[in-house]
């Protein structure tokens, strides 16, 4: 039928390599760019404050790059189920197409769209476009799910190569009569009282032009050394790419081909696995942020919270200096390098004997590359209830770790100086005794497991 095509923007906030909107295009008729904050679906969990300051600049991008080619995004806040019709029937559209998500409130959301739209008579279609490998097509040889990382890589190294990247558009042909929209700032995503957001101004650019340079300088400069250096929170080897892939403003299909193309590889690209790794266990155990995903973990003895202990890791306060050093990274960029990440992790968990969840919270809310599987995933993973987890005896010594990876201390000297100058709080706990009490609660762990 002929009519506008509404194309429903979520986690791929990006005009090039968006099958979506190139599938839009081919239809022939005018596009929409339609994007929904829903806050109020039942089980969406609302982003956290770093994100939303992420969301804000990235859909202010995207809403000139649309605008530059004749396009238009439309900005709505609701339900999305609800949302999404209302928008269909305002501009007359007779297509919906988007990008498929995979948690699985938005599943259900989607599926029910799906239904209700295509009773009404509209055209309806979702693409692959945030993952290499759709999780429902990557299984063990008994046809189950995948548990551990190393089966599930080869595995989706043995299925058809990921695609070439669709190009981006030179023309998003708009209707004559646009949908009316919300004012981007009236939704209230950035800080005001107080702006705590200098230091994710100063870190970093969202969007996509600054994603695509990235990419383009991380594979000049960095690429070479990510093996050696990936490691090393001083070294600047890593992509700092998570936040451009979590908001979509590039696609892994890109970012595979152009580091494949640039002779790179290896051990990055297994970095990417990670990642799917990590949607795919999302996309088979939907409450992976609340509920351990080995349930012998919950008879863990978690004692009653400190909140003085908590605040104290969430601030930067704990008198140990690789942790102290993370957190303020996070705290001032919503960032924090993967290996330091870990060792914050392992440090509330088993040291100061905190659930994971409580970190996970925080990060949900700090970091501007939170999402859906990877945050919870890794959490898990550091607490020994996840997926491939690493085992619960494994409790990352943040002293050893330093001396390893931050050897000059260069990094806890520029995140965290007063430990080099006298000036640090002492340590909240010790690291020896706290391993001690920490590897005595597993023993609760193991018993359920023989049970």
């Amino acid at each position: 039928m002929p009519g506008p095509t509404l194309v429903w923007f979520r986690d791929d906030l990006r005009l090039a390599d968006n099958p979506a909107l190139r599938a839009a295009l081919d239809r022939g008729e005018p596009v929409i760019g339609l994007y929904v904050l829903d806050d109020e679906s039942p089980g969406i969990r609302p982003i956290g404050g770093a994100a939303r300051w992420w969301l804000h600049h990235s859909l202010a991008s995207l809403g000139e790059r649309l605008q530059e080619r004749g396009g238009t995004l439309v900005l709505r806040r609701g339900p999305a189920g609800r949302v999404v019709r209302e928008t269909v029937t305002d501009a007359s559209a007779a297509a919906v197409f988007w990008n498929r998500r995979y948690g699985g409130p938005e599943r259900e959301i989607d599926a029910e769209l799906k239904v209700g739209l295509r009773g009404d008579g509209v055209e309806v279609a979702s693409f692959a476009a945030s993952l290499l490998f759709e999780p429902w097509t990557v299984k063990t040889g008994a046809g189950t799910p995948f548990s551990v990382f190393s089966p599930f890589w080869r595995a989706c190294q043995s299925l058809p190569a990921p695609r070439e990247p669709l190009p981006e558009p030179r023309e998003v042909p708009a209707p004559r009569r646009a949908a009316a929209s919300d004012s981007l700032d009236d939704w209230g995503l950035l800080p005001t009282r107080p702006d705590w957001a200098g230091g994710l101004r100063e870190t970093w650019e969202p969007g996509e032009p600054a994603a695509r340079r990235r990419l383009r300088e991380f594979l000049r400069d960095d690429l070479a050394n990510y093996d050696r250096a990936r490691d090393e929170p001083a070294a600047g080897a890593t992509s700092q790419l998570s936040p451009r892939l979590r908001w979509g403003e590039i696609s892994p299909y890109t970012v595979w081909h152009e580091a494949i193309a640039s002779g790179g590889g290896g051990r990055f690209l297994s970095e990417l696995g990670w990642r799917e790794f990590a949607w795919h266990v999302l996309y088979h155990h939907p409450d992976l942020a609340t509920r351990n995903l080995r349930p012998e973990f919950d008879a863990f003895p978690w004692p009653r919270l400190r909140p003085s202990a908590l605040e104290a890791w969430q601030r930067g306060r704990t008198g140990v200096p690789l942790v102290d050093a993370g957190m303020k990274e996070l705290w001032r960029t919503g960032y924090m390098h993967n290996r330091v990440r870990m060792v914050a992790a392992s440090f509330l968990i088993k040291n100061l004997l905190i659930d994971w969840r409580h970190g996970e919270e925080w990060f949900w809310d700090t970091l501007v590359d939170a999402d859906g599987a990877n945050n919870a995933f890794n959490w898990q993973w550091v607490a020994g209830s996840g997926a491939d987890a690493a085992p619960y005896f494994r409790i990352f010594n943040p002293e050893l770790q330093a001396k390893k990876f931050d050897p000059d201390g260069r990094y806890v000297r520029e995140w965290a100086p007063e430990h080099l100058q006298g000036d640090a709080p002492e340590p909240i706990v010790d690291l020896g005794d706290s391993r001690k009490a920490a590897l005595a609660a597993y023993e609760h762990v193991k018993r359920a497991a023989r049970s």
